[in-house]
């Protein structure tokens, strides 16, 4: 069979096909000469899981101290909860509260799927309460008054994802914590090739840096030896592929003073490394997944963690950076039980996964965390029957779980339940953070391994806080 040039270099080119590597515009992809040494002894892995469309924290953690308050303002709407139905907990920092009740197993169900309550029991899950993205601590008089310096776009999906996930809240960034975190510390993984940042949920900025290339894959449902196939065109004999393959690595040798060649070079080299490291690999996970969209992405982050701690696997990393998400938190109307459906979904998933990283011994190396666009407004919106829910708000609680969380505890202070109240920008109950994205993300860095000298350029919002470490990891 007849080939050209340009079909040889189209079928290359497109031979690792569906998910690849990712580069970055700032840098065009070029592999980022990390340091060989100062090399980590220990493992460790941030989880960011992105709860897409805005969580209602309003629902999802219920002061039941002010549990008259939340009455009044969502108790007959339709879109409040019966203090019956919660999940009482007393944090160690002090107060009585209330989980969503799909945070928990049903009580008394035996062989009920198990939930995040259990892992609080544990003392390994924490809420940060009230953060969200901050120029500077804003009290509702500087806020309303304009002495105050505000975030980019309050409100907005698009923007406040920008802000959760890049932790600067005064510029549009091109690049993700996330992102930079690895950036600056690659070195901790010494002489490693595989990509340290992965996601399961397609490129975002989070995973974005300037130097580190994400890892794009798909879900449990496709192997890990197959997430990065290659594929021959048909019609060639063995000796054919062969000399195909030695041509397709001479031309990437070729021109590496041009920028964009040697960018396009840098990448496919990555891709077939990374594919011949998953190819080898296929680690089997004992715990049980719910079969979920959730359930799915982090059971095969749990895969990459077994093949990345393996010594016999080849890919020895000792840190790592994965990115999921679960969507559908846009809860305008029928909130009650579109939330609960999910709330439901990420303790199953949350708690599986937990038992995935002792089941692998790597729990107090494994930090899961949450973010999501924004809290939701206390008031509710819409009307009648199974179609109330919240509008876009502002400040919202999160999920810290891990090994290493110091939990069963509440970080951050909880907002007064009040609609004008001393939280509130206006009269909706959209809350004003008094904790930030910065001082949030700067404590899983720190934990991580981020050097103090690289959180300027990581965080360059963090110094406007205090704390800068809110303690939650050991």
């Amino acid at each position: 069979m007849a080939h050209s040039r340009r079909d040889f270099l189209r079928n290359s080119a497109c031979a690792l096909g569906g998910v690849a590597l990712a580069s970055t515009v700032e840098s065009l992809g070029l592999i980022n000469a990390y340091a060989q040494s100062g090399a980590a002894t220990d493992y460790r892995a941030l989880v960011c899981i992105f709860l897409s469309g805005g969580n209602d924290c309003n629902n999802t953690l219920i002061s039941r101290d002010q549990i008259a308050s939340y009455n009044s303002v969502r108790g007959a709407s339709g879109l409040g909860l019966a203090e019956s139905s919660l999940i009482p907990v007393s944090p160690a920092s002090g107060g009585s509260y209330g989980l969503h009740p799909n945070l928990s197993p049903e009580v008394g169900t035996p062989g009920a799927t198990k939930g995040l309550l259990d892992v609080w029991n544990q003392g390994k899950l924490a809420v940060v309460a009230n953060v969200g993205p901050l120029v500077e601590p804003l009290t509702r008089t500087t806020y309303q008054n304009g002495t105050g310096k505000k975030p980019l776009q309050l409100f907005s999906h698009s923007d406040q994802v920008g802000l959760w996930q890049s932790s600067i809240a005064n510029n549009a960034s091109q690049t993700g914590w996330g992102g930079r975190v690895a950036d600056k510390t690659g070195g901790l993984n010494g002489a490693a090739t595989f990509p340290q940042v992965i996601t399961i949920a397609g490129i975002s900025l989070f995973v974005t840096g300037t130097n580190s290339r994400p890892l794009a894959i798909a879900d449990s449902n496709t192997a890990l030896a197959n997430v990065l196939p290659y594929s021959d065109a048909p019609g060639f004999t063995a000796a054919q592929t062969a000399a195909r393959r030695a041509a397709f690595d001479s031309f990437r040798a070729l021109d590496p003073g041009v920028l964009l060649v040697r960018a396009a070079a840098d990448i496919r080299s990555s891709a077939l490394q990374t594919r011949t490291a998953l190819a080898s690999v296929n680690p089997a996970i004992n715990t049980v997944f719910p079969n979920t969209t959730l359930g799915r992405q982090l059971l095969q982050v749990a895969r990459v963690i077994k093949a990345s701690t393996d010594p016999t696997a080849g890919i020895n990393l000792k840190r790592q950076i994965f990115f999921v998400t679960l969507g559908g938190f846009d809860t305008h109307s029928q909130q009650i039980n579109g939330q609960g459906s999910l709330l439901q979904q990420l303790s199953q998933a949350m708690r599986a996964f937990y038992d995935a990283t002792v089941e692998l011994g790597v729990s107090t190396g494994v930090t899961t965390f949450t973010l999501s666009d924004f809290g939701r407004t206390f008031s509710p919106s819409g009307s009648g029957a199974g179609t109330v829910g919240s509008d876009h708000g502002w400040g919202s609680h999160h999920f810290v779980m891990g090994g290493s969380v110091l939990g069963g505890t509440l970080y951050g202070a909880y907002p007064t339940l009040a609609l004008g109240g001393p939280n509130d920008t206006d009269t909706r109950g959209r809350w004003i953070p008094t904790t930030s994205v910065d001082q949030y993300a700067a404590t899983l860095a720190n934990w991580y391994g981020l050097s103090a000298s690289d959180f300027p350029a990581v965080f360059p919002l963090l110094g406007n806080f205090s704390p800068s470490n809110l303690g939650f990891l050991m």
